[in-house]
């Protein structure tokens, strides 16, 4: 797997506050579930290469 590529997010409270609920029901951590809902995005928008669109959520 690539190395992944970090990066600094501001992010309002209370939207941190609900994410972290979220990837808590979801068993994920809010990084992971970030990532997670970012893909799916990319996904349905189309604008991920083919190669990454088979592989969302096998990793």
């Amino acid at each position: 797997m690539a190395k992944k590529k970090n990066f600094p997010l501001r992010i309002d409270p209370e939207l941190y506050d609900t994410l972290q609920r979220w990837a808590k029901d979801e068993f994920r951590s809010v990084n992971s579930h970030v990532e997670f809902l970012l893909r799916e995005s990319a996904k349905r928008a189309g604008r991920l290469p083919k190669k990454q669109d088979q592989d969302i959520g096998e990793d």
